[in-house]
C-alpha cells in the first residue's frame, strides 16, 4: 500500500527539493552515511571475499581466518595484501578482493627506509598520506566520519526527546512547573560544560556513552525553550480548546495535536543540531578531552597536523573532510528552514 501524504507536505517537499543547493547536499550527505555504515568495505587489511581452493571465505565480517587456511606458514591472523601477492605469483586460480583503502584506521605501516608521515602514495593505496604513527589519513578519515556522525545523531536524539518533552509540559502546564523548570534551567545553564569534562577527563578516560551522557546533561536545555514557546502558542488554538472538551488526555494532546503542528521548528534545528555535535566532538578531541586514543578521530587529527605543519597532508586533509561535511549540513538546514519558512510561502484566503 502506498504512503499518501498530504498536500502541504507534498509542497514541503517540492520546495525543498527546488533548492537544489540543499537537495543535493542532503542526497550526498546520505549517500555517506549509508557508505559510513559499511566502512569495512572501503577501509580495512581484512579482504572483503577470498576464493580458496574452490571455497569462498568473507573475512571482513567474520571470525579471525589464521594463514594456515590460505597454505601460509603461520597460525595468527592472515595479512591479506601478503596473500594477494602470493595469488598474483602463483597464478593458481586462487584470488580475493580486498577494499578499496587496504588499510585498517589502527595499522602501522612504515615504509623501509623512511619514517611517518609519510607523503601520499597511490603505488601503496596511501591516497592521502600517513599520520605521524604510519597510519593511513584515508581510512582514519572514514572511521573517523562514521564516530562524528553517529555521535552528533545519538546525542541529537537524546537532547530532542528530553527538550521536547519537558517544554511541552512547561508550556502546557505552566504555572509553578514551569517557573521552578526556568530557574533550572538558568541555573544549570551557567555551569561550564568545559570545565565539567576537564575535570571528568583527569579522573577517568571518556569513552563514547560517557562523552554523550554529558553533553546531554547540557544540551537538552536550548529545544526545551523553543517547544516551550510554541506549545504556549498552540495550546490556546481552537483545535487543542476541541480536544480538551472531547475530553482528551494531556499526553494526547500534547504528543498528538500539539507536537505536529509545531513539528516545523524541530526539523528546521536538525542539521544545525549536527553541524553543533560534530564540531563538539572535534574541538573536545583536539583539546584531548575526547575519546582515547588511538579512537580514529578529526580532532586528533587536527592536532596532529597543526603539531606537524611540515606534514601539510595532515591538516589539509582533515579540514577539508570538516569544511565538505559542515557546509553540506548547513546547505541542508539552510533549504528546510526556507522550505518550511510560513512568511515566505503561506497563503492567506
Amino acid at each position: 500500500m502506498l504512503l499518501r501524504f498530504s498536500p502541504l507536505t507534498v509542497r514541503t517537499w517540492n520546495r525543498f527539493r527546488s533548492i537544489r543547493r540543499g537537495y543535493w547536499s542532503a542526497v550526498i550527505l546520505l549517500v555517506m552515511l549509508l557508505l559510513a555504515c559499511f566502512a569495512e568495505l572501503l577501509a580495512n587489511n581484512r579482504a572483503i571475499v577470498v576464493y580458496h581452493d574452490s571455497t569462498l571465505y568473507f573475512p571482513t565480517y567474520g571470525a579471525v581466518i589464521p594463514g594456515r587456511v590460505f597454505g601460509l606458514e603461520y597460525q595468527y591472523e592472515t595479512n591479506y595484501r601478503e596473500l594477494q601477492n602470493k595469488y598474483t605469483e602463483e597464478g593458481s586460480g586462487n584470488w580475493l578482493l580486498m577494499p578499496i583503502i587496504p588499510y585498517s584506521p589502527y595499522e602501522t605501516t612504515v615504509k623501509e627506509g623512511s619514517y611517518p608521515p609519510e607523503p601520499p602514495d597511490l603505488s601503496r593505496s596511501h591516497y592521502l598520506g600517513t599520520d605521524i604513527a604510519g597510519r593511513d589519513i584515508s581510512s582514519r578519515l572514514i572511521y573517523g566520519f562514521r564516530i562524528a556522525i553517529f555521535f552528533s545523531l545519538i546525542l541529537l536524539i537524546i537532547n530532542y526527546a528530553v527538550g521536547i518533552a519537558l517544554g511541552c509540559m512547561m508550556g502546557y502546564w505552566g504555572g509553578g512547573f514551569d517557573l521552578i523548570f526556568q530557574r533550572i534551567i538558568e541555573i544549570w545553564s551557567n555551569v561550564p560544560i568545559l570545565y565539567v569534562i576537564m575535570i571528568i577527563a583527569s579522573i577517568i578516560t571518556p569513552n563514547f556513552m560517557l562523552l554523550i551522557l554529558i553533553m546531554v546533561l547540557f544540551g537538552w536545555m536550548s529545544m526545551t525553550w523553543y517547544m516551550r514557546t510554541a506549545t504556549y502558542k498552540e495550546k490556546e488554538r481552537d483545535y487543542v480548546l476541541a480536544a480538551r472538551a472531547l475530553g482528551a488526555s494531556t499526553p494526547r494532546i500534547i504528543f498528538m495535536h500539539i507536537l505536529p503542528n509545531a513539528i516545523s521548528i524541530v526539523v528546521t534545528f536538525v542539521p544545525f543540531s549536527i553541524v553543533s555535535g560534530i564540531s563538539a566532538l572535534t574541538s573536545l578531541d583536539y583539546l584531548g578531552f575526547g575519546l582515547p586514543a588511538p579512537t580514529p578521530s578529526w580532532g586528533e587529527m587536527l592536532r596532529q597536523g597543526t603539531d606537524n605543519l611540515h606534514a601539510p597532508w595532515i591538516a589539509i586533509s582533515v579540514v577539508a573532510a570538516l569544511v565538505l561535511v559542515l557546509t553540506m549540513v548547513t546547505f541542508v538546514g539552510e533549504a528546510v528552514r526556507e522550505a518550511l519558512d510560513p512568511k515566505k510561502h503561506a497563503i492567506y484566503e
